[in-house]
């Protein structure tokens, strides 16, 4: 007997607490991917009796109720109509899934949504520096050949650069302009913080006592070699 995709949907949005209960309704190519206002509303075990339905399950905070290929689109068309809900894409039902959680879990999720865009990059660079070490450990004359060195540093330059794909994979997560957050990494990695002892106004803190580099016995290497550690004088402050 065919599946009445009506009754179906009726049937199971009973089950879920009704359509004031619904949040956001999206489907993928098996399931019905439900978010709802109250879990308590829920009764699982009247969702796994509903006409059609081959299992159900609760996963990053949604309602998944298993229907099959072919099966689930007409359902969630009459779902959505029924709970008059506006139809939502997997990633519009993760995101309200996601607003439910306590402060810690968006915590996490934010962290996470910021670094596994950027994961490719630091696993292939990784690799590749690992390989790098590798042939300069089995052949030690190989590491001052330039083809080496300018791989070598292709292999590195994803953990050099690292902050600007922080800084724009951030940007991006928190609704910000990601190119500005990319000149803030760059700011971060900018060669003038990077060697600040070339700054004219840099001093050296050598214990308690700060020093000016720029002179004819303080040079920098002079301080950072007696265990100096460069500062920079800003507002008349060594930082």
């Amino acid at each position: 007997m065919a599946l009445d995709h009506k009754q179906a949907a009726t049937e199971v949005l009973a089950a879920v607490g009704g359509k004031g209960n619904i949040v956001s309704a999206a489907h993928c190519a098996t399931r019905l991917r439900l978010v709802v206002a109250d879990d308590s509303k829920v009764d699982e075990k009247k969702v796994e009796n509903c006409a059609g339905v081959k299992g159900c399950f609760k996963a990053a905070g949604q309602i998944q109720i298993i229907y099959g290929t072919g099966t689930v689109n007409k359902v969630y068309d009459e779902f959505v109509a029924q709970a008059g809900v506006a139809a939502s894409s997997k990633d519009d039902a993760k995101a309200a899934a996601a607003a439910k959680g306590n402060w810690f879990q968006r915590a996490i999720k934010a962290l996470g949504d910021v670094f596994v865009p950027i994961i490719p990059a630091i696993v292939a660079s990784g690799l590749l520096m690992g390989l790098c070490s590798g042939l300069s450990a089995a052949f030690p004359g190989l590491a001052t050949s330039g083809e080496f060195q300018l791989v070598s540093l292709f292999s590195n330059a994803s953990f050099v650069f690292l902050q600007i794909l922080i800084g724009f994979s951030a940007a991006k997560v928190f609704g910000g302009n990601p190119y500005l957050g990319a000149v803030i990494g760059m700011i971060m990695v900018h060669s003038g913080l990077v060697n600040a002892w070339n700054i004219p106004t840099i001093t050296a803190k050598l214990g308690d006592q700060a020093y000016q580099l720029v002179t004819a016995t303080n040079t920098a290497s002079a301080i950072t070699t007696a265990g100096g550690i460069p500062m920079v004088s800003i507002l008349g402050r060594c930082l």
